[in-house]
């Protein structure tokens, strides 16, 4: 992939989620990293994300690296707030403990109509992958 350059800061986009749904507070997007076609989002465990067994649920997982695709998506599209899922699929390779984890969203394909983004759920170390997913979003005419 080219080099893309992120057209929107962290703070940018927080404002963006933040208005797009209500009802979540800043500290739900901690977008730690963004650089050129890559997103870094830590989230904090919260007792809702749990399932029992006291992991993080399937659902969570994919809610997160969902929201990962879509914020590096438009990190380097600006905001387009219709751009929405067309496919997601998930591996979910060993559990997520209550702590904090990351998601790793690196774009694969950015086409004027289509985006592929490859997100890795980590937690503690970066080679620790806790689940895989490909993320496809359709990206309307703008």
């Amino acid at each position: 992939m080219t080099k893309l350059q992120p057209l929107l800061t962290a703070d940018e986009l927080v404002d963006f989620f933040c208005e797009a749904f209500p009802g979540q507070d800043r500290s739900a997007h901690d977008f730690v990293e963004i650089k050129s076609g890559f997103l870094r989002l830590r989230n904090s465990a919260k007792h809702a994300m749990l399932r029992p067994g006291g992991i993080i649920s399937g659902p969570t997982q994919m809610a997160v690296a969902d929201r990962a695709a879509y914020a590096v998506i438009l990190a380097h599209i600006g905001i387009v707030p219709m751009a929405v899922t067309s496919n997601l699929n998930m591996s979910f390779l060993r559990g997520v403990e209550a702590r904090d984890f990351y998601a790793d969203a690196q774009l694969i394909k950015l086409g004027r109509r289509l985006a592929t983004v490859d997100v890795r759920l980590w937690q503690d170390d970066e080679s620790t992958v806790v689940a895989q997913s490909t993320v496809t979003y359709a990206i309307p005419d703008q």
